[in-house]
């Protein structure tokens, strides 16, 4: 969660300290997949089973998880297709080649 979105009138506060998980992010060497603003909506799709990107799409909570989904699928992506590439570069190994263990 990273900031509170008044219902009333939109204004985006920022109750918890901004930046950390990107921060640790980086610091670990992992990406970072984004910023969910706290939102009552959320709590209330996952007790009726029926997620804010459903029911709110267009809400601030609904557009993060989209653009969440989106980031994280394009990287799941781009990976795949640097491995791929990475393994038509190096000659699939045969039985032979492989090291035995004793």
């Amino acid at each position: 969660m990273s900031t509170f979105v008044c219902p009333r009138c939109g204004h985006e506060e920022h109750i918890f300290a901004y930046g950390g998980a990107r921060n640790e992010a980086e610091k670990l060497g992992v990406p970072f997949l984004g910023e969910i603003p706290i939102d009552l909506s959320i709590r209330e799709g996952g007790d009726s089973g029926v997620p804010v990107v459903v029911a709110h799409p267009d809400s601030p909570a609904g557009l993060a998880f989209r653009k969440l989904a989106r980031d994280a699928a394009a990287a799941v992506s781009v990976s795949n297709l640097t491995a791929r590439k990475a393994e038509r570069r190096e000659p699939a190994r045969t039985s032979k080649e492989l090291p035995m263990v004793k």
